[in-house]
């Protein structure tokens, strides 16, 4: 990010108070309120639920529908742009997308930015300050190394990714909300009567470095969950999909956010299976009945782009 576009992002925040999630009604508020608003979110009396978005189109959709925020999935970017999971497609090309779906909509963007783009707390600072500069006000950031030897980074060095999370968000007046994962049970590290331990040591700890909700995935037991919640006392992210609690059963067990990552991705793509099944088979298109028409999307995409104060 050049000098420039810091001083705009510095100038635009610092001349803006903190307002309510109403001032998404009409116009765009700054980063700095956009990240306020999206940390309210995850206290407030309903519970933050987050389709996660791949493209400008599917953000679209999921603010349409009502939606308080958007989140990015890693995973979908990276299929839609031929990459599989793991941190093999560029940090470029993950910025690009996620700048174009903070460019289409007007509520919040959060970016799943995977382990950080790097090793090193430098590393992981930079990739802040991109997501800064892409337009959003809230990052993911994993514990997965990616190496199965080695399945998770030690807690120190995560601590010292998140602490540079924090530096790099204060430098630009924009207090990005950080989304501390571990991937204990994901990867099922250990034995499984160890897990849970290993969770709430690797969330606590990352809390108490300034996370602002933790996040982990692949826990779907519900009694575990209300115990986790208890043991935190912080917000915390559940992955949702078939075979965990719905979301009213969440909320009443405690937890703050429900993110379905690349869940509707890959359930678009089953439907465009099942589409080229159905047309290859019996040359029929019932399909597609339901999807948007092109009036529809066209509108859609027009409308309330970036609507000024």
């Amino acid at each position: 990010m050049g000098s420039r576009q810091r001083r705009k992002i510095r100038r635009e925040n610092e001349e803006w108070e903190p307002l309510s999630a109403s001032i998404l009604v009409g116009m765009t508020p700054p980063q700095k309120n956009k990240a306020d608003i999206f940390r309210a979110l995850h206290s407030g009396s309903e519970i933050l639920l987050l389709p996660n978005a791949w493209d400008a189109a599917s953000a679209r959709i999921v603010e349409e529908c009502g939606f308080p925020a958007v989140a990015t999935t890693s995973a979908g970017i990276a299929f839609s742009l031929g990459y599989p999971d793991g941190q093999k497609i560029s940090k470029e090309d993950m910025f690009a997308v996620v700048a174009r779906i903070a460019t289409a909509v007007n509520v919040p963007v959060t970016a799943d930015v995977e382990a950080g783009y790097g090793n090193r707390p430098e590393n992981v600072a930079e990739t802040a300050r991109a997501v800064i500069e892409a337009g959003a006000v809230g990052l993911n950031l994993e514990d997965a190394t990616g190496d199965s030897s080695h399945p998770l980074a030690e807690v120190s060095l995560q601590l010292e990714k998140i602490r540079a999370v924090r530096q790099a968000a204060a430098s630009l007046h924009v207090p990005l909300v950080l989304n501390a994962r571990t991937d204990v049970y994901l990867l099922q590290v250990g034995e499984p009567a160890t897990r849970y331990d290993e969770a709430l040591r690797r969330l606590s700890a990352f809390r108490d470095a300034g996370a602002d909700c933790v996040f982990l995935p692949s826990l779907r037991d519900a009694a575990t969950i209300g115990r986790i919640v208890a043991d935190l006392r912080c917000p915390l992210n559940i992955l949702g999909g078939p075979g965990s609690p719905s979301a009213p059963e969440l909320r009443k067990l405690g937890v703050a956010r429900v993110s379905l990552g690349s869940g509707p991705m890959r359930a678009t793509l089953g439907l465009l299976r099942r589409l080229a099944e159905e047309v290859k088979s019996a040359g029929t298109y019932a399909a597609m009945e339901g999807a948007p028409s092109h009036a529809e999307m066209n509108t859609l995409m027009n409308s309330n782009r970036k609507t000024e104060a």
